[in-house]
């Protein structure tokens, strides 16, 4: 039997699928490529934007062309949001939220001895009153790892449907996740990922903080580095930041999400921040780290952004020290309290602002690169090859390359690359 899986949206999904997958591999169930003729296909989804559902559904229609006979699950946040809408939908089997993905393998099993029955859709009820909490993280990647430490979010910011689909705020224990932290470093994975829906409240639920766990994390022999994938601006604290400049470990990158560069859209969003705390926090870690990557993830075109707020946003975010941008468009979504507030932006405008947004994201990721040249720093080289150069990314998240060429015993190590040629059409480093 063969599976095939396909994830949409974040990091945190990555390492729920991977994890997923491994479970049946271990069950004798071999693994193959999404495109390629499968006996179940498995489809993670995201529902952060309307654009996202739209992939779901396109997902689940190329699972069917492969091989109408097989049994399409479709899982993940837009099947815990909208199973009825899903369950409509030609060819799906099985549909479970975030709450029962994790027992996939025995809906599976059951749905195999009751197909032939009328009305065998597997469609288990779906509930985040008192979600439990599963450790998951990625195994194809012998270099990096996408580490599940956190889920679920009790924020509910205006625009986000997350809380909605995924439930409180929960982890497990420290002492728990160093126990799977020290699996991941058994593997021989050497960069760690610490992935979450809001990360910075992990352990909130057992009397532990975000800080306790970096630095028993910082403790685990075999790996070599961790990144914060994302964690919110508000929990971002002094303590953490002097800890991770000086830490064994963790890198010099952070992912902080601005969402708005406007402290009247981020009190629309209910974000809990503004804009004077945003930059101060940057001037901070770039003080103690004057090389460290900041990413922000921002959104455009959400309620109240006309084209002059739009201007002072991008000013706004133009004097800030980012390396570069993950932009969004806002995406209405269903029971949501954005759609309850202020004016609605049109479509035309949201598109335009995010064209510009990007631009600018391309400018500051250009001029971080350039700050860096000359500098001599530790790359993590990867195992993908193309076009006869090897790949890897500095500490800080610079991407770099050298030709591939009797370089494969340097796959999954560091060493010292000076960042000397900047191919600018590439994005990245290059070893002449």
């Amino acid at each position: 039997m063969t599976i095939a899986a396909h994830t949409l949206g974040c990091k945190l999904n990555f390492a729920e699928t991977s994890d997923l997958v491994s479970r049946f591999t271990l069950a004798g169930w071999q693994q193959t490529d999404f495109g390629n003729k499968a006996d179940l296909y498995v489809i993670n989804t995201c529902t952060v934007t309307a654009v996202a559902e739209k992939k779901c559904r396109n997902a689940i229609r190329q699972a069917v062309a492969n091989n109408p006979d097989a049994i399409v699950a479709v899982i993940g946040c837009f099947a815990q949001n909208a199973a009825d809408e899903i369950a409509r939908i030609d060819g799906v089997d099985i549909i479970l939220g975030n709450d029962r993905k994790h027992d996939l393998l025995h809906y599976v099993n059951d749905f195999i001895q009751h197909r032939d029955k009328p009305n065998s859709l597997q469609h288990s009820p779906q509930t985040t009153d008192n979600p439990g909490f599963h450790l998951a993280y990625s195994h194809a990647d012998r270099t990096r790892t996408f580490f599940k430490v956190q889920d679920g979010c009790d924020y509910f910011c205006t625009y986000c449907a997350i809380p909605f689909a995924r439930g409180r705020s929960r982890s497990a224990t420290v002492a728990e996740t160093v126990a799977a932290a020290r699996e991941i470093a058994a593997s021989g994975a050497k960069e760690v990922v610490l992935t979450g829906v809001n990360t910075g409240t992990f352990g909130q639920n057992n009397g532990e903080t975000f800080l306790d766990l970096i630095k028993a994390l910082d403790t685990v022999e075999g790996i070599e580095r961790y990144r914060i994938s994302s964690i919110e601006p508000n929990l971002l604290t002094d303590d953490t930041i002097r800890f991770v400049a000086s830490s064994r470990a963790f890198l010099p990158h952070f992912h902080i999400p601005l969402q708005a560069g406007s402290d009247k859209v981020l009190r629309l969003m209910h974000r809990r921040y503004d804009t004077a705390f945003y930059a101060d926090l940057l001037q901070r870690i770039k003080t103690l780290m004057p090389d460290a990557c900041i990413a922000a993830d921002i959104m455009v075109g959400f309620n109240g952004e006309t084209d002059d707020e739009f201007e002072r946003v991008t000013d706004y975010v133009e004097s800030l020290p980012i390396s570069y941008l993950h932009v969004f468009t806002f995406s209405e979504r269903p029971n949501t309290a954005a759609l309850r507030l202020g004016e609605r932006i049109p479509v035309h405008h949201r598109r335009e602002h995010s064209r510009r947004m990007q631009e600018l994201s391309d400018r500051k990721k250009a001029l971080f690169y350039r700050q860096q040249t000359g500098q001599q720093r530790p790359v993590l080289w990867e195992s993908d090859i193309k076009k006869g150069m090897i790949y890897g990314f500095t500490d800080n998240y610079i991407r770099v390359r050298r030709p591939a060429a009797d370089a494969s015993h340097l796959v999954n190590t560091i060493t010292p690359f000076r960042l000397t040629t900047f191919i600018e059409q590439d994005e990245v480093f290059e070893d002449c």
